[in-house]
């Protein structure tokens, strides 16, 4: 992506296609004046938030489209620059068209991403807001929406802000120590820094540990639901999305591949994963299915093993194989789910309190329980409306690589480290978040990483 620029660029800010109607966002430096080359009213001295009905014109003077043009002044834009957004007929023939007509006049071509580069350039967004541009485009669900929301509004950026100011004021009395080393003397409180340390890395790991449930709202829940053959896998599956998705059969084996579909439960959106039972077989094609079904355990971040309690082997087997696959997978959340309860059972109580879940997969008992369950494992000890939560990898790498300066802080502080090295420790932790926001010079290529990503238009 090129440097800082003015020059006027255009793009379509709507979604390719066919619609009622489209827009271009034209933005830069003389943008009415460029757009006015091509439209049949002279925009230049209207005034800024002002919307105008008039034709755009061929370099002949010839109608191309009847369009409504909304002026923003420099510094009154979403960019910052002076723009223009043309509102047009959604044909993609007449987006072309325009689009080529504003070319020609001095427009380019914006390139990925450059529009919100260009707001975060100008001091408009911040980085981390200027990221929640795109999430906040890609939110799936109602809590992805959220997240991204509250991200966009500043709440992440005036957090890390408060933790910043607060290391800045210890930072500068401790540098100040380093001018007078040879006096031996301390104008930060040892202990205060101490205490101060302790507070804002408590805040930074509890950050960063949200990242889990931020990444898990933001890209969706996974969740396997898995079983021997015949313990109502399928059924779970279409009684939790209200439709015959799966088929269902008494026969063995009938599920030969994994069935993925998309459920929404409290604003998360979570991605079932129908498995094939788990069994020895030598048929190849349903071993395939078992094969792709171990993978999807792998991926799940929910595993729901369900076992039939009509079957005290099925029982012993599953609960054997839900011990082992929590120690294989300690960061997984792995239910033991009784299907079936609508059937009698032999099974003890002592066994029927070692599951963590009873259901009727057939008539939906205890699927309004089950809901619930995904949503609290999910949420574990975070609350999105009161906490910022963290939904993006830069971020979070960067609240491990402050949490870890401090920690070191932290030790230094408690082991007698001179002054130069707990400085240097909390330069580190400092500059680490202002990387997030961009308040610190973000390397040119990060930028252009981070920008390529968003659509055309934005």
């Amino acid at each position: 992506m090129n440097d800082l620029s003015h020059d006027p660029i255009c793009a379509l800010a709507t979604a390719n296609g066919i619609g009622a109607i489209a827009v271009i966002r034209v933005s830069g430096v003389n943008a009415k004046q460029l757009v006015s080359k091509t439209f049949s009213k002279d925009l230049n001295s209207l005034p800024s938030h002002s919307v105008h009905l008039g034709w755009m014109l061929s370099a002949t003077g010839e109608r191309l489209d009847e369009v409504l043009a909304t002026l923003f002044d420099h510094g009154k834009s979403f960019t910052g620059e002076e723009s223009v957004e043309l509102a047009c007929h959604g044909s993609p023939y007449i987006q072309q068209l325009l689009l080529q007509r504003l070319v020609e006049v001095g427009c380019r071509l914006a390139e990925p991403g450059e529009f919100t580069k260009r707001a975060f350039l100008n001091g408009r967004l911040d980085l981390s807001q200027a990221e929640a541009v795109a999430d906040l485009i890609a939110a799936q669900s109602k809590q992805a929406h959220q997240v991204a929301l509250q991200q966009l509004r500043g709440r992440f950026s005036s957090a890390l802000q408060q933790l910043r100011e607060q290391l800045i004021n210890f930072a500068a009395l401790i540098e100040l120590e380093l001018d007078f080393a040879e006096e031996d003397v301390e104008f930060a409180d040892r202990s205060a820094l101490k205490n101060l340390v302790a507070d804002v890395l408590k805040i930074v790991r509890r950050l960063a540990a949200s990242f889990e449930l931020g990444n898990a709202i933001k890209n969706g829940v996974p969740v396997a639901i898995v079983g021997a053959p015949n313990t109502g896998k399928s059924t779970l599956l279409n009684q939790l999305l209200g439709e015959d998705r799966a088929i269902v059969s008494n026969i063995a084996g009938t599920t030969r591949d994994v069935i993925e579909e998309v459920l929404n439960i409290e604003g998360i959106q979570f991605r079932l994963i129908d498995t094939a039972g788990i069994r020895e077989t030598t048929e190849t094609i349903e071993a395939l299915g078992i094969e792709r079904s171990q993978q999807k355990i792998e991926q799940a971040k929910i595993v729901l093993c369900l076992t039939d309690t009509s079957d005290i082997q099925n029982l012993q087997e599953t609960q054997d194989w839900v011990a082992s696959l929590k120690n294989l997978h300690p960061d997984k959340h792995i239910l033991l789910v009784k299907n079936k309860a609508d059937l009698e059972t032999s099974i003890s109580p002592d066994e029927i309190n070692k599951i963590d879940l009873q259901i009727s997969a057939l008539i939906g008992e205890g699927i309004s329980e089950l809901k619930n369950a995904l949503v609290q494992l999910t949420l574990g000890d975070f609350s999105i409306q009161d906490e910022t939560i963290v939904s993006n990898a830069r971020h979070h790498a960067a609240l491990q690589l402050t949490a870890a300066a401090l920690e070191r802080a932290q030790e230094g502080l408690q082991g007698h480290t001179t002054a130069d090295f707990i400085a240097m420790d909390i330069r580190e932790a400092m500059r680490q978040l202002g990387h997030i926001t961009g308040q610190i010079d973000v390397d040119t290529d990060i930028l252009g990483t981070i920008f390529s990503k968003f659509c055309i238009g934005k």
